[in-house]
């Protein structure tokens, strides 16, 4: 048996592709498989669970349809996943940052925007949008409202991309070894960056990875482990 873990689909109407691969996925690499973890962005966005977009819905099925456990943490597009969501297709909404028992060894999942504090433009949006009373607000209004202020907050998002350094928006390494150190694990595994690899580094004087997965755009990234196996970084191309 193993144990997957996918992030950074950012699944939408524009990308069929991707959910070809992600529902193939399902089928070929997850049916068995003990768990599945899918550590944020899952969707490029979701506005709330009381409005599942009809694009959506063969992830949602597809998903609902695996029959084995399966994890799904907050991304920063898709922040607003909830309950129904769960109850829908079954998952269990993990904490950001979350420790888990990987065969033995404990590992810390996070999204990981968290980890990019250089820039700081971002982490003072990704506190405003994490808000618990910004949240409320937003979920009282239209639908149409909704995806006007997500429209805009994409474009403005590019625009800042666009005038960020490659450093400022990776993570930063002070603060991927502060969260190491805080939850007392030599294993990490995050997406966000986009940056698919597996950086060693020295936590409490003692050899530690940092593993980051890859988006879905031109393949299909993973991570996979089982009882006795190290964790394996790979990816299924998409092109």
């Amino acid at each position: 048996m193993t144990t997957l873990f996918i992030s950074d689909l950012h699944l939408d109407q524009h990308r069929p592709d991707l959910m070809a691969a992600f529902i193939q996925f399902l089928k070929s690499h997850a049916k068995d498989a003990e768990k599945l973890y899918i550590l944020g962005d899952f969707f490029e966005v979701w506005l709330g669970d009381d409005f599942v977009p009809p694009f959506l819905q063969a992830a949602i099925d597809a998903l609902a349809d695996l029959s084995i456990e399966k994890y799904v943490m907050h991304g920063n597009r898709d922040f607003l996943l909830g309950d129904r969501f769960c109850r829908l297709t079954g998952a269990v909404l993990l904490e950001d940052p979350t420790v888990i028992d990987l065969y033995g060894t404990p590992c810390l999942l996070m999204h990981g925007d968290s980890l990019c504090t250089k820039d700081v433009e971002y982490m003072q949006v990704r506190k405003m949008l994490r808000d618990p009373a910004f949240q409320a607000d937003f979920l009282t209004k239209t639908v149409e409202e909704r995806i006007a202020f997500a429209t805009s907050a994409r474009e403005q998002s590019k625009a800042h991309t666009g005038e960020m350094s490659t450093e400022i928006m990776d993570v930063t390494p002070d603060e991927v070894t502060l969260a190491m150190s805080e939850a007392g694990v030599n294993l990490m595994i995050h997406g966000h960056t986009h940056r698919p690899d597996s950086h060693q580094l020295t936590v409490n004087d003692s050899p530690a990875i940092r593993m980051v997965l890859g988006d879905w755009d031109k393949a299909a990234w993973y991570i996979e482990t089982s009882e006795g196996e190290p964790p394996r970084l790979t990816s299924i191309d998409l092109t």
